[in-house]
């Protein structure tokens, strides 16, 4: 396993962690580890989804069950990071939405960053259920 100090990714992924678990109201500058998670009228934003790219550029996409329904996700929650490790919750993509939302599934995955080169933070959401 990687130091994690030669793991950017997991640097990032550790600061989206930390923030998920200490949400603040304030909202910052767009970026993956912009200070603080977003708020909105309603309520304060409690996740930032991300998706992660292979070294040859390959989007990492996961299988998962709801309802006993196969689905495919490429959006997740980072959940835990311990070295060059991390722990993503699967985000399941609604579609009968005019704007795409998340909702959180029991469904979780450990991947070694070291496999990817590319990560993408999508805008900050709020999910139930965690």
């Amino acid at each position: 396993m990687e130091n994690s100090d030669k793991c950017c990714l997991a640097k990032i992924l550790k600061v989206i962690d930390i923030l998920q678990k200490e949400c603040s109201p304030e909202c910052y500058p767009e970026g993956c580890d912009r200070p603080f998670l977003g708020n909105s009228e309603y309520f304060y934003y409690n996740t930032r989804p991300i998706t992660l790219y292979s070294k040859n550029g390959s989007l990492f996409t996961v299988n998962y069950y709801t309802n006993n329904v196969l689905s495919t996700s490429s959006v997740f929650r980072v959940e835990d990071v311990k070295g060059c490790c991390c722990k993503l919750r699967i985000l399941a993509e609604n579609t009968e939405e005019e704007t795409t939302t998340y909702t959180s599934t029991n469904e979780f995955v450990t991947v070694d960053l070291s496999c990817f080169c590319i990560l993408r933070c999508l805008n900050d959401i709020f999910l139930e259920n965690l």
